[in-house]
């Protein structure tokens, strides 16, 4: 299974403001690739936490819709969440210790309901399921705290990252890899850059993760 983490930050590192408000930080040809790349995967992956905050609905415009997988250890998400509409099939990931009646809501919402990991979503257990499945190639759209720990847990293949023409700024404003973070340098995962390319008003990375 090959795992793709897409995602579009400012040029000083931040995914949207201290506010946790979504920013359009590409433009339209970017938005466009990003279609593309939903289309090209079996699965889209997302955090709760980009559940709450977005309230995407992880479809595409043109073209087959993937599953819509997210990872929420307390089953926090909405029941009148974008993810949960019939456009898609969706798979929500939650942890053991989630409320039953949370769990409950959400399958009696339509979600396919799947438990992995004990206090928190365990990923690694989570992306075996998703293979079992049939899953050959998987986009992860965020946030940070779930591509850090993909990061962590040696789950990605390569990252896409497209570096937009803006200062956003603020310590606490998500960052591409938020979470405990790596401390020894050995420990930092290592990336091969694979391309450049300009778009928009700004400049995709796609790299290789040896």
């Amino acid at each position: 299974m090959h795992v793709v983490v897409n995602a579009a930050m400012s040029a000083d590192g931040k995914l949207s403001s201290r506010q946790r408000e979504q920013i359009a930080i590409s433009g339209a040809d970017d938005f466009d690739r990003v279609d593309d790349l939903r289309v090209e995967s079996d699965a889209i992956v997302v955090g709760v936490g980009t559940v709450l905050a977005d309230d995407p609905s992880l479809t595409a415009d043109d073209g087959a819709n993937p599953v819509r997988v997210v990872a929420d250890s307390r089953a926090r998400t909405p029941l009148d969440a974008g993810v949960l509409d019939d456009r898609a099939d969706t798979l929500v990931f939650v942890a053991e210790s989630a409320p039953n009646r949370n769990v409950r809501a959400l399958r009696e919402a339509g979600a396919d309901v799947v438990v992995a990991g004990n206090g928190r979503v365990a990923l690694g257990q989570a992306f075996s399921e998703l293979e079992s499945r049939g899953t050959k190639r998987v986009m992860v759209e965020g946030g940070g705290e779930l591509i850090f720990s993909l990061f962590d847990g040696g789950l990605v293949d390569e990252l896409r990252l497209y570096v937009g023409s803006l200062v956003i700024g603020g310590r606490d404003a998500p960052t591409l890899a938020d979470g405990d973070g790596f401390v020894e340098r050995k420990s930092f995962p290592d990336l091969d850059l694979d391309s450049v390319e300009r778009v928009d008003d700004g400049v995709l990375l796609r790299y290789l993760v040896p």
